[in-house]
């Protein structure tokens, strides 16, 4: 079986240098709020180009408390609208909903996938406060475009980069493009914590010494809380981690890119639409492949057909979130671009430690697939 993400094989690469960095951890007797995470914060902003990146227990309550945090300092109260991709995952406007505010869906681009950045200015009201872009299967949104929108209607930016460690358009890397960005380090993003981790990029100092806060029970100094805070910090295991593994990220999404142009170049079955490599054809994104999407009328003859052949296949997502009983007040809405979308997207292997014949195997099964 040809397995869709192998985790195992994944972290096996760096077996020695994470044992050496968890036992440092273990053997230094200081296991929360030390030089592991103050070591790989200042490390990730560096890599993403920001000045301040603030380590979270997981990608959701980066998202959740940078929203919570602008609130704290007045920039945002209960009501306000928050412009987002109809299409993401969910945990991106359970980010929203949580803080009371209120998710406007936009719908995505047909071919990228991402938000339509042509269509947000319609969706902007009197009581619009922040775009929230996704940067959805490990492709940069249109950016520049977004942040010429939120400059003209003087919106925040919140980047989800969760799928999208690495991305950039024209050197600039997703999560250093808005006011502040949530990531999240979930074992099988590309760059996996082993277990849960997330972080919050930004080059807003008030911003970060809040965020700290929250994630610290409100408290910016030992026993005084000066907000009502949660209990949400990146440990020093999972920081040493996530120090190893950040140097090879750069690596690893390069796998990923061959894996993808080879896919790109040789899947030619007229009954499979391939996702678009770059948005709008500009050669200044470099995606980097947290996901290779397909699209599909036969998804349900086609994962049966790989099943068959031993070709793990999964799909990202079933269910777009306005038609989530989670969110039942939405199930009438019609969202049609993201409905054919979620009802056609099929998942193929792609990873760091997937092999050039295994994806060649690939390529071949879905060119011989018939309907």
């Amino acid at each position: 079986m040809i397995p869709f993400l192998d985790l195992k094989a994944i972290n096996a690469q760096y077996h020695d240098k994470l044992v050496t960095a968890c036992m440092r951890v273990i053997d230094s007797g200081w296991y929360i709020d030390g030089n592991e995470l103050k070591e790989f914060e200042q490390n990730f902003a560096d890599y993403c180009g920001t000045q301040f990146a603030i380590g979270v227990a997981n990608g959701l309550d980066a998202l959740i408390l940078t929203l919570r945090a602008w609130k704290e300092l007045g920039k945002l109260k209960d009501g306000d609208e928050v412009i987002v991709p109809s299409n993401t995952y969910i945990a991106s406007i359970l980010a929203i909903t949580e803080n009371d505010l209120k998710p406007v869906l936009v719908e995505p681009d047909a071919v990228t996938f991402n938000i339509d950045y042509k269509k947000i200015e319609t969706a902007i009201t009197a009581k619009t406060r922040v775009i929230l872009p996704v940067h959805l299967y490990g492709q940069i949104t249109a950016m520049p475009e977004i942040m010429d929108i939120a400059a003209k209607h003087k919106l925040l930016v919140l980047e989800d980069s969760a799928q999208a460690h690495g991305a950039e358009i024209a050197g600039r890397k997703a999560g250093s493009w808005g006011d502040a960005s949530g990531f999240s380090f979930y074992p099988g993003k590309n760059l996996g914590a082993l277990g849960d981790a997330g972080a919050i990029t930004t080059n807003d100092a008030e911003l970060a010494n809040m965020l700290k806060a929250l994630r610290n029970y409100g408290s910016h100094e030992k026993y005084k809380n000066l907000v009502l805070g949660v209990n949400s910090r990146l440990d020093e295991i999972q920081a040493a981690m996530l120090n190893v593994k950040l140097n090879f990220l750069d690596q690893e999404n390069q796998h990923r890119r061959q894996i993808a142009d080879l896919y790109l170049k040789e899947i030619k079955n007229p009954a499979i639409k391939l996702p678009l490599k770059n948005i709008e054809a500009k050669n200044y994104l470099q995606h980097v492949w947290h996901l290779f999407v397909i699209r599909t009328k036969h998804r349900e003859a086609l994962q049966k057909y790989l099943t068959e052949h031993e070709v793990q296949t999964l799909i990202h997502y079933p269910i777009p979130p306005h038609k989530q009983h989670a969110y039942k007040e939405w199930n009438d809405l019609s969202l049609p671009i993201s409905e054919q979308i979620h009802a056609e997207v099929l998942s193929l292997p792609i990873g760091p430690n997937l092999s050039m014949d295994e994806a060649k195997k690939v390529v071949q099964l879905c060119n011989g697939f018939k309907i």
